[in-house]
């Protein structure tokens, strides 16, 4: 593990990802690790949240990191790989604010279709409820170092104000000189000198994956109803409409 990312999620932290791999740092684990292989990976973060983290196992021949869950305990990975840097990406208060409100926050707390449909998927899928709970708990929870407590983030300035405390005690617990602050407006140059690659000849990628987060959740909670009514409803509609021949 060479490059540890520490920002929030919703601060580009797919392109971060890619950007890693493509300077040479790949591959790079991220949330989709997770949700790849999800009794794999929850076994080992819940592991990681009961004080029994197994990094090896976790990362593997990842030589890079970012977004949640492995942003969340970055102090911890830094002690572990005592020769990784690490790269805290931000964003504008307003921009950050506006995204958390439009995906993750709306997901877990919001009066949305997104968390109606989450809610009735954790009811009948106990690997969606694991997952949930556990990043409820590593996000929100009371003294677990994320960006609690959930109360204060129901309005912009307590969502933006928490966005703040984390970033200062990223800044304040790794040593300036393994820390870069990094917008990823910024580009490539600040990021490739940081990391001491050769800036590539192409542009930055710029992921804007906000309507693929929806798509993502939504589609998989469809799948997940769809399915509990193939199995439960259908057969009973089925044997109604032979009684009615």
């Amino acid at each position: 593990m060479k490059v540890i990312g520490a920002g929030l999620p919703r601060t580009a932290t797919t392109t971060q990802a890619i950007a890693f791999e493509k300077l040479g740092f790949g591959p790079c684990y991220h949330m989709r690790d997770v949700l790849m292989d999800m009794d794999k990976g929850l076994t080992l973060w819940e592991a990681v949240a009961r004080g029994e983290p197994d990094w090896e196992t976790i990362f593997g021949d990842a030589a890079s990191t970012c977004d949640w869950p492995a942003a969340r305990y970055y102090k911890e990975l830094l002690e572990h790989y005592p020769d990784s840097k690490v790269v805290l990406s931000v964003r504008s208060p307003e921009g950050w604010v506006r995204s958390m409100r439009d995906t993750i926050w709306s997901m877990y707390f919001g009066d949305s279709v997104m968390h109606h449909m989450c809610m009735a998927r954790a009811a009948l899928d106990p690997l969606w409820r694991r997952f949930m709970d556990l990043m409820i708990h590593m996000t929100w929870a009371e003294g677990t170092g994320g960006l609690e407590p959930p109360q204060d983030t129901y309005t912009d300035e307590g969502l933006a104000a928490a966005m703040d405390r984390w970033n200062e005690r990223v800044k304040r617990d790794v040593p300036a000189d393994r820390l870069l602050v990094w917008e990823p407006r910024e580009g490539w140059a600040p990021l490739c000198d940081f990391l001491e690659v050769t800036v590539p000849d192409e542009p930055l990628p710029n992921v804007n994956d906000t309507a693929a987060f929806k798509e993502g959740i939504l589609g998989g909670a469809i799948t997940v109803v769809n399915e509990w009514w193939d199995q439960r409803e259908r057969p009973a509609l089925g044997l109604h409409a032979a009684s009615l021949e």
